[in-house]
């Protein structure tokens, strides 16, 4: 049986949800869902341009967690742009 999830903390609410190729219907694409946990590494990371050790403090996680999340977040977000896929914020 896995571990419970951890509560992380999130100051980012992110106002738009949906990113998508310009002019392919968003019922003929592929969607990939980023959690609100990677969104907050992003904006940690590439917005704020903190050091991992940093983002890890302000997520209240490890170090060793952070980069999990970030890692993911990067290869979602490579993939919705390489192949032309949406990307969904879930809340």
């Amino acid at each position: 049986m896995p571990r419970p999830r951890l509560c992380r903390f999130i100051k980012f609410n992110p106002n738009v949800t949906y990113f998508k190729p310009q002019g392919i219907p968003l019922r003929n694409l592929e969607v990939i869902k980023l959690t609100l946990e990677e969104v907050e590494a992003i904006r940690l990371k590439n917005i704020e341009d903190l050091e991992q050790t940093q983002c890890a403090q302000k997520m209240k996680t490890s170090q060793s967690t952070f980069q999990r999340i970030l890692a993911s977040a990067n290869k979602k977000i490579a993939q919705a742009l390489i192949q032309g896929k949406a990307i969904q914020i879930e809340k």
